[in-house]
């Protein structure tokens, strides 16, 4: 086994990684990814191999581009790390930026979005404690063609996915947020 390497069997349970099969390296392609549109998810540590206690996904964002209507968890506070690029936050009433480096934190209860703020790609690493939440993404994708074609707020709603997740979404602020920070939104206004 390389570097990096896990054992199938480590990999089909999705056990906690213990150390015990050797050192384990998540390289720059490694982990299952989707593509929402308006960013991208790459699922880098689940919450089975941290016990629960977190998960990492890599965020990359196109330019000038909305991730998500305003929303709210009740039960995980996120953190963003800047990787590259600007990434742009509303969180509550107040708007922040951050460069690479930056560590913006976004906790339960908190309505919130982001965004990349650049004319180049931004790319965070989103921490999400505790963990459970990296599989919206993959719940998400998995319903994105019926998201785009027909009412978003409707086929979400009969998803379920808001509810399993403990999730609030306010999809009517696409349009306000893309004209207050000229951002774009797949199915959206244009800036």
């Amino acid at each position: 086994m390389t570097v990096g390497e896990r054992t199938s069997t480590e990999q089909e349970r999705g056990q906690r990684f213990d150390g015990s099969t050797g050192p384990r390296i998540i390289g720059p392609r490694d982990g299952a990814s989707v593509d929402l549109g308006s960013l991208g998810v790459r699922f880098m540590i689940g919450g089975s191999e941290s016990g629960g206690g977190f998960a990492l996904v890599e965020h990359p964002i196109p330019p000038r581009m909305l991730a998500a209507p305003l929303h709210r968890h009740s039960r995980e506070d996120e953190y963003s790390y800047v990787l590259e690029g600007r990434m742009g936050a509303q969180l509550g009433d107040d708007v922040v930026y951050a460069s690479a480096g930056d560590l913006v934190f976004k906790p339960r209860g908190q309505w919130h979005t982001f965004w990349n703020a650049g004319d180049e790609p931004c790319r965070i690493l989103e921490i999400i404690s505790p963990a459970g939440f990296e599989q919206y993404f993959a719940d998400l994708a998995a319903i994105l063609p019926a998201l785009m074609t027909g009412d978003a707020d409707a086929v979400l709603r009969a998803s379920g996915i808001p509810k399993k997740y403990a999730l609030e979404v306010r999809p009517e602020s696409i349009p306000e947020l893309c004209r207050k920070h000229g951002l774009r939104f797949p199915g959206g206004p244009k800036p």
